[in-house]
Order: structure tokens, then C-alpha cells, then sequence
């Protein structure tokens, strides 16, 4: 099953709690509430005029107990912080995860029992953690994206057309900056673009890219995509896509100055996703990008 392709929907368990109202804010649940991501999610969901519904944090958190609102900086919401997903979910129509693999995985299992929409933004899920969020999306509505950022989705459409136009006379390269924390590379988000150049060839992306140079490489192959990967400092995201040709360049580049960019576009996401039927969607659904939508 595709990673967007939605599915009819399935029967809603009789624990589910009724659709919230088109003439009411959407309620909103954050998983990670008191981590940096969810207090910008909070912030972000309350400029979007919608409802924080529930706030989650671990077992042992300090903040459990403390209203989410406070804790944000939005001021008091009445919504104190819990860790306890199951007895909150029915104060929720959808709910946004930014936590780690293991958790997202539980909260998906708590998520399909209750028939509640989820949104995911964990990175670094492996393949077979991905398949069991496909395989969710045939019962449940799920937006699963790397990146949440309206400009990078707005990127990848770019990207596909200048790959249609540009490749077969250029040499593709993208770079990607991050903050020094970042333990992963190259990024998910520069993973995204690199497979969104080679879905609109035709190709597979393990095949086409190159991800290491060192010592005496020889001449560059054709239609390699090579990835290069900054970390330093405090850098919020940094992406560049050269389509390097004979007397020219193209470049498309997207740079993030804040995280509240990926939270605006998570909330949007949860948003859209609350009056969606059961389906594996993406931004690209989103944002009424893709091309086959």
C-alpha cells in the first residue's frame, strides 16, 4: 500500500467520540507536549484557532501535571498534562506526534482502537515501523510526512518538474545544514527530495544515490545524485538542489529560520486530516499538490 493512498473508511469503534462540528474549533491532542516541537505546536494550534484538546507527556515528566497552556507560553488553557493517552483521547478529533519511533508505534496502536486521525512527524522510523503506519492507514486517517514545512512541499512539486525538464543534461546535487545536534544524515527532508527527483523519473533513489565521496573518485557517473550534509551551530534547516548543466545552474533552495514553520504546517495537517476518510496520507494530499490527487 502507498504511503498516500487512501483506503473507504472503516466502520468508527463504538468507543470513538462524535465528530466535532464543522462550526467548531477542532480539538487537538499533543503527544510530547512539553518538549520544544509540542510547546511550538501549542502555539501554533492556538494561532490556527483551534482547541488543545489533550497534552502528553511521559510517565516520569516534571511538567505532568502543569497546564500546557502555561508551559507554551500562550497562557493558562485548562488542560493540565497527562500521560495518560487512552482515558484522554476522547477529548481529541486528532492528534499530532513529534515523540520518538517506539512511542509513536504505541500511540498508533491506542490511536486505531479509539478511531482517532493521527499525525505523524517522528523521524527516524525505519522501514518496518513504516509499513505498520501503512498498514494502519487502512483503518485509520494518518498524515506521515519527514517534513511539515509548506515551503519544502511547495519545493518537491518544483523539483519533480525541473527533473522532468533538466536531468538528462545535468548533474543533480543536494545539500543539506543542520543545527550540530542532528544525529541523523543525510536528512529526511533531503531524503525527501532526492526521491521526489527520482519518483518523477522513474527510478529508485537507492539505486541513484551517492552519499559518500572520499579519496581519488574518478570522473563523476552520469545520473548519480549526490548528497552532501552540513552540521554546525544552531542551523534551523538548510536545503539546496543544484541541477548542475553545461553553461548554467539551477537551484532550488529552501531555508527554515524557525521551527514554528514545521508546527504551523502540522496543525494545518491535523486540520485537513480531521475530516478525511481512513487513508496513508502526505503534505502533498495536504496541500492539493499531488499530481495524481
Amino acid at each position: 500500500m502507498s504511503l498516500h493512498s487512501p483506503v473507504p473508511a472503516a466502520p468508527v469503534p463504538e468507543t470513538s467520540e462524535p465528530a466535532t462540528p464543522s462550526s467548531c474549533p477542532v480539538r487537538i491532542g499533543i503527544l510530547g507536549a512539553a518538549g520544544r516541537m509540542g510547546r511550538m505546536l501549542i502555539q501554533a494550534l492556538i494561532q490556527a484557532d483551534c482547541q488543545l484538546g489533550l497534552a502528553i507527556e511521559q510517565p516520569d515528566s516534571p511538567w505532568l501535571g502543569q497546564d500546557a497552556g502555561e508551559l507554551a507560553g500562550t497562557g493558562r488553557l485548562g488542560v493540565a498534562l497527562t500521560s495518560d493517552l487512552a482515558a484522554g483521547l476522547g477529548q481529541c478529533d486528532v492528534l499530532i506526534d513529534f515523540t520518538a519511533p517506539v512511542a509513536t508505534l504505541s500511540h498508533l496502536a491506542l490511536c486505531q482502537q479509539a478511531g482517532k486521525p493521527l499525525v505523524i512527524g517522528t523521524t527516524g522510523l525505519d522501514r518496518a515501523q513504516q509499513i505498520i503506519i501503512s498498514e494502519a492507514g487502512q483503518t485509520l486517517p494518518i498524515v506521515y510526512a519527514a517534513n511539515y514545512s509548506v515551503g519544502v512541499n511547495v519545493s518537491l512539486k518544483l523539483l519533480a518538474m525541473a527533473a522532468q525538464a533538466l536531468a538528462a543534461d545535468s548533474d543533480i546535487e543536494i545539500i543539506e545544514a543542520h543545527h550540530k545536534h542532528k544525529v541523523d544524515a543525510p536528512s529526511g527532508t533531503a531524503l525527501m527530495m532526492g526521491r521526489a527527483i527520482t519518483d518523477a523519473l522513474g527510478q529508485d533513489l537507492h539505486e541513484q544515490a551517492l552519499y559518500c565521496r572520499e579519496g581519488h573518485t574518478g570522473v563523476r557517473p552520469d545520473g548519480r545524485i549526490g548528497f552532501q550534509t552540513i552540521r554546525g551551530g544552531d542551523i534551523v534547516g538548510e536545503h539546496t538542489v543544484m541541477f548542475i548543466g553545461e553553461g548554467e545552474r539551477l537551484e532550488v533552495r529552501h531555508i527554515a529560520t524557525s521551527r514554528m514553520n514545521f508546527a504551523s504546517g502540522a496543525v494545518r495537517a491535523a486540520r485537513w486530516l480531521a475530516a478525511q476518510p481512513a487513508g496513508c496520507y502526505d503534505m502533498q494530499d495536504v496541500l492539493g499538490l499531488r499530481q495524481d490527487s
